[in-house]
């Protein structure tokens, strides 16, 4: 058995440049959809982190409500109903716009980032909730002899410090959320690095060359986010004060 380990530097059929710049394409495209799913995970799930730690049942119980429900369904299953039942749902010239005239490729690209984004941000959830009430209570009295409000304590004190605490999990769903965007090779035409494998093998029939590509990849892109967010962590860290949560 012989292997083509140049095969990327090779010229595609369609005369759009050689296999890398396929790679590369992909690598963008997966990077593109973790950073879209990431900032409505990571907003939603501090806005329902909060809802679980304040002083409120309707509130917790909604808070609990949605973290059960996007936790505990399987992000195919929360795709597949984004990409093919909820543009039913649109209404008038916005949902004529949105199937009829968008570009395919950017319609599946915003419904799985929303789908990724909502599954992780019920786990972001869970870890802003457990960041806020392992701080020391202390800073909650200490925000009230002050005179801030809730809004002012959670802003200024209780979310940078928990912010703090759950860096290392935060990173956790950062490679999560990479590696999880590659379900969206299942809908629509999006070719990020999963579905670049089907496109190159189609060309090249080499499998486990590309497989290999891929692979590193996969494991650059992680080792990166993990060496940039212990950086992170490193300048970000409270004297006297433990990491995780």
């Amino acid at each position: 058995m012989t292997f083509n380990w140049t095969l990327f530097f090779q010229s595609t059929p369609y005369g759009d440049g050689i296999y890398f710049n396929w790679l590369l394409n992909s690598a963008m495209l997966t990077l593109s959809l973790a950073a879209t799913a990431w900032i409505i995970a990571f907003i939603l799930g501090s806005i329902v982190g909060i809802m679980r730690t304040v002083d409120s049942k309707i509130l917790n119980r909604l808070a609990i409500g949605y973290i059960e429900l996007f936790r505990n369904i399987p992000l195919f299953v929360q795709m597949f109903i984004w990409y093919t039942i909820m543009p039913l749902f649109l209404t008038g010239s916005f949902k004529e716009w949105f199937i009829q005239e968008l570009d395919p490729d950017i319609q599946t690209f915003i419904l799985v980032s929303i789908a990724l984004g909502l599954f992780t941000s019920a786990r972001i959830a869970e870890q802003v909730r457990t960041g806020i009430q392992t701080l020391p209570i202390g800073q909650r009295y200490a925000a009230t002899a002050l005179g801030l409000s809730k809004f002012q304590t959670y802003r200024y004190i209780l979310l940078p410090n928990a912010y703090r605490k759950i860096v290392p999990t935060l990173t956790s769903e950062m490679t999560n959320i990479i590696k999880n965007s590659s379900i969206a090779s299942q809908f629509g035409g999006l070719r990020e690095l999963v579905g670049l494998i089907t496109s190159m093998n189609d060309q090249t029939n080499s499998i486990i060359e590309i497989l290999c590509v891929i692979t590193i990849t996969y494991m650059i892109i992680n080792y990166s986010v993990i060496t940039i967010m212990r950086f992170v962590e490193k300048k970000t860290r409270l004297p006297n004060m433990m990491s995780g949560g």
